[in-house]
């Protein structure tokens, strides 16, 4: 598993701590990150850059509990932009994100089959 997207000593830990819990941890993770996902989108789509921050913001701290350290840093890039009111620049980052929160799905749901199979 690549430590770029997903950071496997963070894994591990979520892994000694949820015990039995963890798959629901990483399902919990990814259906809540796809909302998130789309909060971004509505946020700018209506030119919401408080709501935009706060979402960026939320979305970057789930990211990082879970170890996503790459859509960590995207997340802190959107937030930093909204907060400074640089729209222009949400549309590239929230592709980004998506773009990266694709490859992290791909690990998340090896990482949950990995673990029920193991």
């Amino acid at each position: 598993m690549s430590d770029v997207h997903l950071d496997s000593a963070v894994l591990a830990t979520l892994q000694d701590v949820m015990e039995d819990e963890y798959p629901v941890l990483l399902d919990t993770f990814l259906k809540d990150s796809e909302e998130r996902v789309q909060l971004l989108h509505q946020s700018l789509e209506a030119g919401d850059g408080e709501g935009l921050r706060r979402a960026a913001h939320s979305f970057k701290g789930s990211c990082s509990n879970m170890g996503a350290m790459l859509l960590t840093e995207l997340c802190r890039a959107l937030e930093d932009a909204a907060r400074q009111g640089a729209l222009e620049q949400a549309d590239g980052l929230i592709d980004r994100i998506e773009r990266e929160f694709a490859i992290v799905r791909i690990l998340m749901r090896s990482e949950r089959q990995r673990f029920t199979l193991g």
